[in-house]
């Protein structure tokens, strides 16, 4: 599941109740929305201008804000509260910038809409979520449905710390790399060439390389800044670009490809445990689920399963040839299917997977640790052993 999705950034401008003026930028899902959610703040939407999706912020409905709305919603309904009152409490423990959000939601539903219905209108869920709580209308158990969305939410959020991690630690180590990197070759290397310039010494072709590297750069530090300036606004504008080649490489990148996966699975499966607790048909629950599937081949062959179950195939034969799943996981939902115990079997896999994406994520860090240290090693060492060739070469002499 998602957060602070279809929300489409606006410059507005609008009316205090004083009588002043005030802008900013938000996002919401429409004017219609950005409206609303201005009048909970009691401030009167004048003008507004739809500014392009980078310049948007996260608004709407954050990770953690989604795990405590469907947690609330799961402890409040159970216990006989009305839907429109535990949207109350919901609105009084959210962040600030999700709370009007609730407020709108609250509104609608106090106004008739479904709370589907509420949450399409307002924006910020995903089809996916939209889909899990039409269907535990239906079924009259939204708590359970909300239950559900609420540890898919907290497994997700443990997904993103492991993710934080992986991305954070390479990023810290080649960013100190790459400054100490500059900083030598634009101030230690160019006075170093220098200097054994004026004493007339020999250098090897490592040095050569290197010290005319360092002074070129140093002359156009200017220019190397500039370019620098620019290709970080290119990659804000092309990030989503960035973000897809990135997403293809990890797949196919040895261990990072395995986390992927896993990740994938794991959403998928927490996304048919609530489904099919609602009581959505199988065929319709896959179609529901698939949409939260962004790996390639896995979402393949499970819109292949889904087409040739609603075409009259046996699902338990249709589930070997989902491949991308491991054999254990296909041998479990086979057995599961002829138990009739489906909801539990997806539950027990989305914890599975989970367990399985901290386990390969703590695999993956522990082999990142010393790749990484070469590579500081290939880079600083280089330099290094450039700057010490001639020295010893120079110390040489002198001894003579």
């Amino acid at each position: 599941m998602s957060s602070a999705l279809s929300a489409i950034p606006y410059f507005y401008v609008a009316m205090r109740p004083g009588g002043g003026r005030t802008v900013g930028v938000r996002s919401a899902g429409s004017i219609q929305a950005l409206s609303q959610s201005l009048r909970s703040e009691n401030r009167l939407l004048l003008k507004t201008y739809r500014l392009p999706s980078w310049a948007g912020s996260a608004a709407g409905i954050s990770l953690k804000d989604y795990a405590l709305l469907n947690e609330q919603l799961a402890q409040l309904l159970s216990r006989g509260v009305p839907l429109v009152e535990a949207l109350e409490v919901v609105a009084q423990t959210v962040r600030p910038a999700a709370r009007p959000i609730i407020v709108r939601m609250k509104d609608l539903v106090a106004a008739g809409s479904s709370f589907a219905d509420a949450c399409r209108q307002v924006g910020g869920f995903d089809n996916v979520t939209i889909a899990v709580y039409r269907g535990a209308e239906r079924s009259g158990d939204l708590a359970g449905a909300a239950r559900e969305l609420m540890l898919n939410a907290r497994r997700q959020l443990g997904i993103q710390g492991k993710a934080t991690t992986l991305m954070v630690y390479p990023i810290v180590v080649l960013s100190i790399s790459a400054v100490v990197t500059v900083f030598m070759m634009i101030g230690v290397v160019p006075k170093l060439g220098e200097a054994l310039a004026d004493a007339d010494i020999p250098l090897p072709w490592v040095s050569q390389v290197v010290m005319n590297t360092g002074a070129w750069m140093k002359t156009n530090a200017l220019w190397l800044g500039l370019g620098f300036a620019v290709l970080a606004v290119g990659g804000i504008f092309a990030r989503k670009i960035i973000a897809a080649a990135l997403a293809r490489a990890f797949r196919r990148l040895p261990l990072i490809r395995d986390v992927v996966l896993a990740q994938e699975s794991a959403r998928f499966f927490s996304v048919m445990a609530a489904m099919v607790r609602t009581g959505v048909p199988l065929g319709d629950a896959l179609g529901v689920a698939n949409q939260a599937v962004t790996h390639p081949v896995l979402r393949s062959q499970l819109e292949r399963l889904r087409t040739r179950l609603i075409e009259g195939g046996l699902l338990r034969t249709l589930i070997d040839e989902v491949v991308a799943f491991p054999i254990a996981t296909r041998r479990l939902l086979v057995a599961a299917e002829r138990s009739g115990d489906m909801e539990t079997a997806f539950t027990t896999l989305a914890g599975d997977m989970t367990t399985e994406v901290e386990t390969r994520s703590a695999r993956l860090l522990a082999v990142l640790e010393p790749l990484l240290i070469l590579v500081m090693f290939a880079v600083i060492g280089t330099l290094l052993l450039a700057v010490m060739l001639p020295m010893l070469t120079m110390s040489s002499r002198v001894s003579f």
